[in-house]
Order: C-alpha cells, then sequence, then structure tokens
C-alpha cells in the first residue's frame, strides 16, 4: 500500500538541499529543500535512489514512513531528470545528450535576480534573455534564446507538458526580430522546484520549437512548509537619474509558496502567489538635437497672447506675421505660406530653451527598463486514486501584469506633434495588460506492466495595447490622448498520450515509449477605436480612399494618423485564425551492455495549414571506464511558423537610424506580398549533431561535461526589411512629388490604405548554420569542519551565421531588392546581436548560519544592429560581478543582502554615428547584460514547517 515517505538528508557537515529522490523504475520523484528534507509516495518494499553532485548514490528500500540518509562524498552528479530521455531512471551524468540541473530554491535564496528570465541569463551561459527598450510590446516580454538560436527555437515544457506560447511576435528593434517566444516572467520562481535544460535539438521527441532544445520547468510538491520571501531593492549606479548617479529602477517582489497533503497516500496540492512591482528607469543624459524651429517661437507668443494657435494653421498668415513681426524674426517681405515656410524651418532651439525656462533634458526618452506590475498564481496537484501508482494530476497557473513604457519623443518642430495640445512635444506611452492562463489535468497509472499517461494541456495569452499621453495627430483639435488600441491573443490546447515500459531484464535495460498528440491553437488580432488607427482629412473625415489628402501642418507635411508611438489595430486588421496538428513518436533506449547505450526516436507529425513532417534523432553513450562516458547524437528537426507569423498584420511606427518611418507588416498571403514577389511561409528545417564526453574524478569531486554541437537550419524565418513603392523615373527627387505608375502605383494605394509607407513580411529568407562548444565544470569540497563550497564553472562558445545566398524570388532579384529582403541589421540580430561566448564561475560558501554567494558571469562581444555597415560597432567583452551575504538568524528566518553587477559595470558607449542625437548612450540594439548598472537588494525569507 503506498504510503507517504519522508526524512532528513545530510552529509557530515549538516543538511543537503537539492538531493535527487527517486522510486527506482518509475518517474516518481522529488528532490530535499533547503533543510534537507523530503516526502515521497512509496510503497513497502520499493527501492528509493538517493543522488547528488559530488556524492555516492546510495539505494534504500522501503521498510518505514521514516528514512534518514548520510551521503558520503564520492562521485558526482547523478541527478535523474525528466527529458532527454523517456528511461525513468536515467541520470543527468549518464544521458546521451547534454543536460543542466538547476536548483531553484539556491538562486532564489542567495541571488539578486526573482524572474525567470533574469535566473537563467545569470546562470546558464548557453541561455540569453535581456530587458528591451524603446520597442514596443517587447519592452513588456524579454525575448530569450537558447544556443544562439531564435526564441522561437527553445520549446518550454512545465512538468513534461508543452507550454503555449506569447501572444506578442517581435517586430521591432531587438534580438529575435520576427519571432514568436514563451512568456517565462508569466511563472512564478517560487512554484518552481527544479529546471532542467537540454542542451539538443529535440524536435523528434517532442515536436515543433524543440530545434535549439528543451527547458523543463519542474513544479513544487512539497507539502505542510510555508516559504514566504520578500524581496526589495535598486539600481545605485553612477549612471541613475539622467546620469547623475543615485538610485532608481526600484523592485519589489513578495512570494509565497505553501503545499497541503491529500489523504493518507501521498496526495498534495501546491499553491504559489506573488506580487512585483518594477519601477522605470532611464540611462539617457540629454537630447542633442533639433527641437524648436521659428514657428514654435510664432506659437510661444501667440499663445502668451490667449490666441487659439490652431488658428495659425490656415492659409490666411496675417495672423503668422503679425506674430512673427512681433517676436523680432525678420521676414524679408514674405506675404504668403509658402514665403513663410522656409524662414520659419530654421532651427530656434536655444533661444526658446532660455525663452520657456527649459534645459534639453526636458526632451529625453526613458531609454530603460519598463514599469512592470504584476502577479501570478500557480497551483501544482496530484491525487493517488489507488494503491497500484494510479495518479490524478494538475496544474494551472494565472498571470495578470501591466507595463508601461515609452517611445520616441515626439518634438515641437515635428509634424506629428500637433502643437495647439502638447506646445513643447511630447513623450508617448505604451502601457501594455498582459494576462496569461494555464491549466492541465491528466491521469497516468500502470496497465498490464506499461506506464501509461493521458493529459490535456490549455493555456492562453494575452497583450491589449492602451496608449497614453498621446495624439493623433492628423485628427488636430478632435483628437483624444489616450486610446484603446486593441491587441491580440494566442490560445493553445494540447492532448498527449504517452506510454512507456523499463524493461531490466531485456539486454542490460531496455525503455519503450511511443504515444501521440493532437493540438489545436488559435490566434487573434482584436481591433482597437477607430481614432487609435484612423488617419483624417483637414475635415476631419477618416481616410478611406487615395484620393483623400491627410491633414497637414504649416509646412504641408502629411500629419500621421493613428495614436503616436504605436497605431492600433484596425478592422481590416482583425482576424481570428485556427490550425490544429497531430503527432506519433516512437522512442527506444537499450543499454546494450554496461558501456553502450543507444536510443532511438523518430515523430511524424502533420500540420492543418502546411502538411506534414518526420524526423529523427539517433543518441549513443559509450562509458570508456567507470568515470567516463563520451556521447554523441545524431537528429534532424523541424518548426512550424506560428499562427502569428503567417497572420499578423498591423501598422507601427519604426525608428531607421532616427528616422520614423510608418511600417505595415503585411501576411504572406496578402497582395502587397504577391506585387512584391514575397512567397508564402513554410517550415523551418535542421539537422544537428552534437558530440562530447562527461568525466567524473571522485578524489577530486570534480565533474566536467564537454559538448560540441552544430545546427545547420534552413528555409530560416525572418523578419524583411522594409519595401517602400519605387516612383517613376525623374520623380520623387529634387523636389519633383513622386508619380506611381502600373504595380508601384497599386502598391502605393495598398500602403496608403494601411496608413504605411513602407511595407515588411515574415518570409523564409535564409539557411543558417550555428557551432559551438559547451563546458560544464561542477566541484564541491568541505572547508575546515563546517564549511561547504559549491564551485560551477560554466561556459559557451558558439557562432551563428547565414550561408548561401538569400532565397529571394525572380521577381525580388530583378527589382534589385535582395539586400531589403534580408537586411544588414537582420544579419546583425541573427549572427551577433546576443553574445557568442559567456562564462560563469559560481560559489556558494556555506558555514554555520551564513552564506556567501559570489558569481562572476563574462559576457562577450556584441555588435550593433544597423543597416550602415560603417556603423556595426563592436561592444567589447565585460565580466560582472553579483555578492551576496546570507544570515540564518533562527531555524525559520533567513537574512540576505547582496548585489548584481557590483562593480558598477556598463557596456562599451556607442560611437557618435549610432547615439541618435544623443539617445542612446548605450546600444539598444545590441545588449550584453542591461543597462541598469550596480543593483543591490534585500531578502528576508520566511520558512514555516
Amino acid at each position: 500500500m503506498a504510503q507517504e515517505v519522508s526524512g532528513t538528508v545530510t552529509d557530515e557537515s549538516g543538511p543537503l538541499p537539492g538531493v535527487s529522490v527517486i522510486v527506482k523504475g518509475t518517474t516518481i520523484g522529488t528532490t530535499t529543500d533547503f533543510d534537507g528534507k523530503y516526502s515521497i509516495n512509496a510503497n513497502n518494499g520499493d527501492i528509493l535512489v538517493f543522488s547528488y553532485v559530488g556524492y555516492d548514490t546510495q539505494q534504500i528500500t522501503v521498510t518505514s514512513k521514516t528514512i534518514n540518509v548520510l551521503l558520503k562524498a564520492g562521485v558526482a552528479l547523478d541527478e535523474v531528470v525528466l527529458i532527454g530521455s523517456r528511461n525513468p531512471s536515467r541520470t543527468a551524468i549518464d544521458t546521451p545528450v547534454p543536460v543542466d540541473v538547476i536548483d531553484i530554491s539556491e538562486l532564489t535564496s542567495a541571488g539578486p535576480q526573482v524572474n525567470l528570465n533574469q535566473i537563467l541569463n545569470f546562470v546558464a551561459p548557453s541561455f540569453t534573455s535581456n530587458t528591451q527598450t524603446i520597442s514596443d510590446g517587447t519592452d513588456h516580454i524579454d525575448p530569450a534564446s537558447l544556443r544562439g538560436l531564435g526564441p522561437d527555437q527553445v520549446l518550454v515544457l512545465i512538468n513534461g507538458k508543452r507550454r503555449h506560447n506569447s501572444s506578442l511576435v517581435n517586430v521591432n528593434g531587438t534580438f529575435g526580430r520576427g519571432s514568436v517566444g514563451t512568456d517565462l516572467n508569466a511563472i512564478p520562481s517560487g512554484a518552481i522546484q527544479r529546471l532542467e535544460v537540454l542542451r539538443d535539438g529535440a524536435a523528434a521527441q517532442y515536436g515543433s520549437d524543440a530545434i535549439a532544445g528543451v527547458i523543463n520547468i519542474v513544479l513544487n510538491d512539497n507539502v505542510n512548509e510555508l516559504t514566504l520571501n520578500m524581496t526589495t531593492g535598486g539600481h545605485f549606479s553612477e549612471n541613475a537619474n539622467g546620469q547623475t548617479g543615485g538610485v532608481d529602477g526600484e523592485t519589489v517582489n513578495i512570494s509565497a509558496n505553501y503545499g497541503l497533503a491529500l489523504g493518507d497516500k501521498g496526495g498534495y496540492i501546491n499553491f504559489t502567489g506573488d506580487f512585483d512591482f518594477r519601477e522605470d528607469y532611464s540611462r539617457m543624459k540629454e537630447w542633442e538635437g533639433t527641437v524648436f524651429n521659428l514657428y514654435n517661437t510664432v506659437e510661444r507668443f501667440a499663445n502668451a497672447d490667449g490666441y487659439d494657435l490652431s488658428q495659425l494653421l490656415d492659409d490666411d498668415v496675417t495672423d503668422v506675421i503679425q506674430y512673427a513681426n512681433t517676436a523680432g524674426i525678420a521676414l524679408g517681405g514674405a506675404s504668403t505660406k509658402a514665403d513663410l515656410q522656409p524662414i520659419l524651418r530654421a532651427d530656434n532651439t536655444a533661444a526658446e530653451l532660455a525663452a520657456r525656462g527649459l534645459t534639453r533634458s526636458d526632451f529625453n526618452m526613458r531609454v530603460g527598463q519598463s514599469q512592470v506590475r504584476g502577479g501570478r498564481f500557480f497551483a501544482n496537484m496530484s491525487i493517488p486514486l489507488d494503491d497500484n501508482g494510479t495518479e490524478l494530476y494538475s496544474f494551472a497557473g494565472v498571470s495578470s501584469r501591466k507595463g508601461n513604457s515609452a517611445g520616441f519623443y515626439r518634438l515641437p518642430n515635428q509634424e506629428r506633434t500637433y502643437t495647439p495640445a502638447y506646445i513643447n512635444g511630447f513623450l508617448p506611452e505604451i502601457n501594455s495588460t498582459i494576462t496569461d492562463q494555464s491549466m492541465a489535468v491528466g491521469i497516468k497509472g500502470v496497465v498490464n506492466g506499461w506506464n501509461i499517461d493521458l493529459s490535456n494541456t490549455w493555456g492562453k495569452n494575452e497583450f491589449l495595447y492602451t496608449i497614453g499621453n498621446t495624439f493623433n495627430a492628423s485628427l488636430q483639435n478632435a483628437s483624444p490622448t489616450t486610446f484603446d488600441a486593441g491587441g491580440f491573443n494566442f490560445a493553445q490546447n494540447t492532448v498527449n498520450l504517452d506510454i512507456n515500459q523499463f524493461y531490466d531484464d531485456i539486454l542490460n535495460g531496455l525503455n519503450v515509449a511511443f504515444g501521440a498528440e493532437y493540438r489545436l491553437e488559435n490566434y487573434e488580432i482584436i481591433a482597437g477605436e477607430e481614432e487609435s488607427y484612423g488617419q483624417y482629412t483637414q475635415a476631419g473625415e477618416l481616410i478611406t480612399l487615395p484620393t483623400q489628402n491627410p491633414s497637414a501642418d504649416f509646412f504641408g507635411r502629411s500629419r500621421p494618423g493613428g495614436s503616436q508611438v504605436f497605431p492600433g489595430f484596425s478592422p481590416a486588421n482583425e482576424l481570428s485564425r485556427d490550425r490544429s496538428s497531430i503527432a506519433g513518436y516512437f522512442d527506444l533506449e537499450a543499454d546494450f551492455s554496461e558501456t553502450f547505450l543507444a536510443s532511438f526516436a523518430t515523430r511524424f507529425e502533420n500540420y492543418s495549414d502546411f502538411g506534414s513532417t518526420i524526423n529523427f534523432k539517433l543518441a549513443t553513450r559509450l562509458k570508456a571506464s567507470d568515470n567516463v562516458n563520451i556521447r554523441a547524437a545524431l537528429n534532424t528537426g523541424f518548426r512550424a511558423p506560428s499562427l502569428h507569423q503567417l497572420n499578423f498584420n498591423s501598422t507601427s511606427t519604426i525608428f531607421q537610424d532616427g528616422i520614423p518611418v510608418e511600417v505595415g507588416t503585411f501576411s504572406n498571403d496578402s497582395r502587397a506580398a504577391k506585387l512584391l514577389g514575397i512567397p508564402e511561409l513554410k517550415q523551418e528545417t535542421s539537422r544537428s549533431v552534437s558530440l562530447g564526453f562527461t568525466a567524473k574524478m571522485p578524489d577530486a569531486n570534480l565533474t566536467v561535461t564537454v559538448d560540441g554541437f552544430f545546427v545547420a537550419i534552413d528555409d530560416r524565418v525572418v523578419y524583411t526589411g522594409q519595401f517602400a513603392p519605387t516612383p517613376d523615373p525623374g520623380t520623387g527627387t529634387g523636389g519633383v512629388p513622386p508619380v506611381y505608375s502600373g504595380v508601384q502605383l497599386e502598391l502605393f494605394n495598398l500602403l496608403s490604405q494601411a496608413n504605411a509607407s513602407a511595407a515588411s513580411f515574415f518570409a523564409n529568407a535564409i539557411d543558417t548554420e550555428s557551432k559551438g562548444l559547451d563546458i560544464v565544470l561542477t566541484h564541491k569540497t568541505n572547508v575546515g569542519t563546517k564549511g561547504q563550497l559549491k564551485s560551477d564553472l560554466a561556459g559557451t562558445f558558439s557562432k551563428t551565421k547565414r550561408v548561401g545566398d538569400v532565397k529571394a524570388s525572380d521577381l525580388l532579384e530583378r527589382a534589385g531588392k535582395v539586400g531589403t529582403y534580408f537586411p544588414e541589421d537582420s544579419r546583425i540580430y541573427l549572427e551577433q546581436a546576443v553574445p557568442r561566448s559567456k562564462v560563469n564561475l559560481t560559489n556558494n560558501f556555506t558555514t554555520g548560519n551564513w552564506n556567501v554567494f559570489l558569481r562572476n558571469v563574462w559576457f562577450g562581444e556584441v555588435s550593433e544592429a544597423t543597416p550602415t555597415v560603417a556603423n556595426q560597432q563592436t561592444y567589447g567583452s565585460k565580466l560582472v560581478t553579483d555578492l551576496s551575504f546570507g544570515y540564518k538568524a533562527s531555524e525559520s528566518l533567513t537574512l540576505t543582502v547582496g548585489a548584481n553587477n557590483l562593480l558598477d559595470v556598463y557596456p562599451d558607449r556607442t560611437i557618435e554615428a549610432n547615439r541618435s542625437d544623443g539617445r542612446f548612450d548605450w546600444s539598444r540594439r545590441s545588449q550584453q547584460f542591461g543597462i541598469g548598472g550596480r543593483f543591490l537588494f534585500a531578502r528576508l525569507s520566511f520558512k514555516l514547517k
């Protein structure tokens, strides 16, 4: 009869947290908590396997409800993992592919980071994620990558079940542009027991998106224990507060976890809730460009006189001349608007700043992290149904957070600024509401020796925009200042049937696994209010025809429509698209002898929108000696283009080297795509190989793993450059207005209807190759009579590059648009916008009631993502140091203080050509570790049993 077995695992120095405990021959497992305690559901006669880094593995037969274990120093990493192999007793050191096991409790106790993206960024060298800035929705959801590949080429699982993607597609100037990732920050770190990072292609095992690898999030299952963490901190940096120094970017995080036992058979339900607040910060010092022209001077005098500034825009310029004369502006006898325009365009910034009592910094943008406020709730449950291992399980989560970020400052001398409403210009804001929901329910048990797991997993992510402190300039006086701009959502439902059996009497162990999956996805774009997307005539009529002219400013420049910084989605953008996929897989893994293991997996998958694919994986491990394993894997893979990439369409303002362009994103089955020769999307396919070894040095308590990898991806999906219609010869230059005819006229009209001047698309434009080397060293030793030091050195050295020609159509080649199809900035985003090399050295020293955590992370160089080759600046390597001190004041209370980036290290400053008139002292496009500077924190950890 199943019962709850519990106890404490210690070594000669005291309790051991993070020890792996598993019921041999099953998938039932847990790990010890910070005090070395564990509980697990097991029958009398079952064998419990206890394993930990640097210690001999122990196997103990269950004969009572309490089993305390003393581990002795010996061999290294024997942590049982759930990914990379469907063998229920495979350990990380014995897998034929590299798997990192990351203990979250240690990091959330001693490390400065609290959100999952940043925790992984500083602990897993192959993982990269940074907070973005001035990038619309991407300011609020951080793109992440594994081994330098795209955010959508890593698959995320929770408890082994596929996690849904974000609804946001990255189309602005960041790493991962054109991709769709998973919102890891929707998952509270307090809900996580451990992370398993599979650094190898696994599409043949888990399906689409697993080209770079898999991250499996294992949720907490502990009971009768309350854990409460309260963390607060801020950036104490010489570059805070407009680079005058001080404190900014304050954060608060409160997280609580508690579990209840259900019944007397080892059931449980574990709850986690957390709330966090992150204040924004800016790292811009001073705007250096022009702000005011002489027309703005005229406006100042008219405003002081109480005059209606909108009247200055009339063709009757008597009032303009009057106030120009009052201001002492030399007009040279000009009497018409055409005469006045070149005169009043002249820069008058210095005089106007002085007259208005303003400084250049009053026109700064917010270059740094967005403000975020949100909460998350997760639950993990298991209910044993009988004494034979049948179990009903479920896990679910909900999160909601609101973000606030800002775009480019709209200056008073620009046609984007309606100065009668904002006489000094304005800083428009993007307010996001991000809601994430998920739930999985399943039942698993044993039937005639076969382990059977049937589950349904559902998830939905919604992203809605409210644009504030802004204006629809074409609406002039009638424009509101806050807009509902619409948004999008993505939902996914996955049904899985997984069957496996482990035969310990065939060969030296044979595991047979097979199963099926059915997945349904839906992507929706939701329209905003009319004023958020519409462009209007001078009379205030919505423009629906190319013959209608938009309202203009004093200089005759057309005023853009839509809410400034982010035009809303129109009914023409609105859609709801579904697709389904079915899959079947077969997986064999055999220990042919005590020294040789081989595994084979194959997976067939059919998508309703583009067809079928079949993939394979072959992996092997050879024990060269008791302490040395050699491992290798060869696989094919695929990634289905996301529904977002297939269907996303919108118009947004993109600043290209500081110049604003209204860019329309069109789907690949649109008329605009056909006119330009943009083909419809198809799947990405991949081939990869990995080769490495693991070595244990028991006398030195040292483990070493070294793995090389090569990944070739064909038909990789990218976000193209911006296609603009080509005017007829002799027009569009030298003061001659552009004239379009034929296909170019049709394209111009399509763009005009979308309130855009250029068009971008998603396209299978290139092939790429990625290669690299991962190295991990783990060491643990006793220091003195009470001290223990655990050290981890891990590094990734990788390189991704485009190979072969750009896969442009004949029509694109004839038009000379290959460079637009895959432009230079896209190449940098792909190859050099995140560090190719990253090395992490972490030391965790514990003695008595004290804990010292020291981590150094070396970030390799990156390059500026700009289409101008001469400006592709290289930013050098940097070393970032984290340090914290923890004190266990009592059995239930621990206090920790420390720092991330203790030495206040920043990336290299940008060269003048990339500063955009002072906006960016540090790159916004290519980031290594962010631009926040030193972050100091304090944490109170409370644990009650």
